[in-house]
């Protein structure tokens, strides 16, 4: 309990300086959209394209993982489309919800913690599990987000209005770019390495303090739906790792260091990138909020809880 400790108490001390930054007035009302907006435009793009153009063939193709850890974060992310659609629930909320549930903070947590839990070995498939989910279940969450939001009944206009917004999209724009330098064969050039480093490196951070700014604003009681966020929290927690337990032993057979690659990254708690959707769109953020926040204290316990039955 002490190493996952140590990995997610920054996660919290980042939070808790945007949400004292706010209070006693050193950054003002606007500066949780803005500063999200420096993550949407600028540095979530470096990210996500330093990571495509430095993934290496062999270290991505690792057909059971992807398919154990992808269709586990998929299921759940359907899962929980459907049941916010019935409430009835706007598409585009219901899409951000669906993240909730299914996206790992693989990024900031996966990397250090599968280190210390399972050793180098597991930093290629935790390159996987990144890619798998701030790309294409990212990708997914956005495509969903743009067509509940458009109000064209023609298909026709539907499509090219959806598509024209896609296409300007930064989050889906960078790592699309970012594929073609592993596929040409080619080599980031030193100084824009640095660039890219500089700036991705300030993703997650920045998330993290607009996150903090964002719960220390006042809000009203029906903004707090906190059997939704239950509901989510339980998802991300519990029934994520249990599926993706579940098809890495009985449907595909992984061994255990894979298998517990998949279980480990699957149980991580909500990442920023469902807030920065929620804050980027002017879509209803309260939930978000308090699942990410949520998710990452608990899951201090069912990690640790984790890590101690496989040991």
């Amino acid at each position: 309990m002490l190493s996952t400790l140590t990995v997610v108490l920054p996660i919290f001390a980042l939070i808790f300086a945007g949400w004292l930054a706010r209070r006693i007035g050193v950054l003002g009302p606007h500066a949780t959209t803005e500063l999200n907006r420096f993550v949407v435009y600028l540095a979530l793009p470096a990210l996500l394209f330093d990571i495509v153009a430095h993934a290496r063939w062999i270290d991505v193709w690792q057909p059971g993982f992807v398919a154990a850890f992808g269709l586990g974060a998929a299921l759940v992310f359907c899962l929980t489309l459907v049941v916010r659609l019935q409430r009835p629930r706007h598409l585009a909320d219901a899409a951000i919800d669906g993240l909730n549930a299914g996206y790992a903070n693989t990024g900031f947590i996966g990397f250090p913690l599968a280190l210390v839990a399972l050793g180098r070995e597991a930093l290629a498939p935790t390159l996987v599990a990144t890619i798998i989910t701030v790309c294409i279940l990212f990708a997914i969450a956005i495509v969903l987000i743009e067509i509940g939001l458009q109000t064209e009944s023609r298909r026709r206009d539907l499509v090219m209005k959806v598509g024209g917004s896609l296409m300007r999209n930064p989050l889906l724009v960078a790592p699309v770019l970012g594929a073609f330098i592993p596929l040409a064969g080619l080599d980031v050039p030193a100084p824009a390495e640095t660039f890219l480093k500089l700036l991705g490196g300030a993703a997650s951070p920045c998330a993290l303090v607009a996150l903090g700014l964002f719960l220390a604003a006042e809000r009203a009681a029906t903004d707090r739906d906190p059997g939704s966020a239950a509901l989510l929290v339980g998802f991300k927690l519990i029934l994520q790792p249990a599926v993706t337990w579940i098809l890495a032993t009985v449907v595909f057979g992984l061994s255990p260091i894979l298998t517990h690659a998949a279980v480990l990254l699957a149980a991580l708690p909500t990442g920023t990138g469902p807030f920065m959707l929620a804050e980027f769109y002017g879509r209803e953020a309260a939930i978000t909020s308090n699942v990410v926040l949520t998710s990452t204290i608990l899951s201090v316990m069912t990690i640790s809880g984790y890590l101690a039955f496989v040991a």
